[in-house]
């Protein structure tokens, strides 16, 4: 299997051509991975197109491949959005880790009620956006690792007004993760892919590790939200959103 390594913003991958790669992309390549000339490899731009070809020539801080094979994937329809709230430790990363591998289409942060992380404390604006930026880190990694061609979006934090306001637009479907719901997201799901009519997106709400606030629940439900069960056990912050991504995948036929 060949290795995946993302080409600079605006590189035209096309047949024939001979694509360049240069800063810490190809630094890691080069001086970590050991990337050789002759070697098979996949380079992609993040944005839906990947090639694959050999690499041509090698420097300590570039390289070059030639491309004999391109393919444009298109963009999911409905696209999945992983809405995380923040958790202390590392357990929300991994939930982003494994959501890109899982296939997610777009993560969002989520500073619950009973986040122990914060990002609103001392720094404000600049921690929110150090913490975007590492999950955005994660999730080109995780990309490259799972071979996808494009790397999901990591927005910025939403709200829960703004949640609330997503969960009535007829053009998303928010759920949310959570033991009080008495519907499963299997049996939410077949029904939902069996429907004449989709939104565009659907927005997959996890929880932190203390659990929703019932006040968080209650403005969702009554702002049109689902509230769902994954199953009879209850799952970590870390992997409620991708166990409930699998479930999506196979109702979606993208499994």
């Amino acid at each position: 299997m060949a290795n995946l390594y993302y080409a600079e913003r605006g590189a035209a991958l096309a047949v024939g051509a001979t694509v360049e790669v240069g800063g810490e992309e190809a630094r890691h390549a080069v001086r970590v991975s050991r990337l050789r000339v002759g070697e098979r490899i996949l380079l992609g731009d993040g944005a839906g197109t990947i090639g694959g070809g050999v690499v041509v020539r090698t420097d300590r801080d570039r390289f070059a491949v030639e491309l004999d094979e391109v393919r444009t994937e298109p963009e999911a329809n409905p696209r999945v959005t992983l809405v995380q709230a923040l958790a202390k430790g590392d357990r929300d990363e991994r939930a982003v880790e494994q959501a890109t591998e899982f296939g997610v289409d777009r993560v969002v942060p989520w500073q619950a009620a009973r986040s122990v992380s914060r990002w609103d404390g001392g720094g404000g604006a600049e921690k929110a956006a150090k913490g975007v930026a590492k999950w955005a880190r994660i999730a080109r990694e995780a990309s490259k690792q799972s071979l996808r061609a494009r790397v999901p979006e990591v927005g910025a934090p939403i709200s829960s007004e703004e949640l609330r306001a997503a969960a009535s637009d007829p053009d998303r479907a928010v759920i949310a993760l959570h033991p009080r719901g008495e519907r499963t997201l299997s049996d939410w799901a077949a029904g939902f892919a069996a429907g004449t009519s989709r939104p565009a997106e659907i927005l997959l709400v996890v929880g932190p590790e203390g659990g929703f606030s019932d006040a968080e629940l209650d403005a969702l439900e009554s702002s049109g939200a689902e509230i769902l069960v994954l199953g009879t056990t209850v799952l970590r912050t870390s992997s409620a959103g991708p166990a409930g991504l699998a479930v999506l995948n196979v109702a979606l036929g993208r499994w």
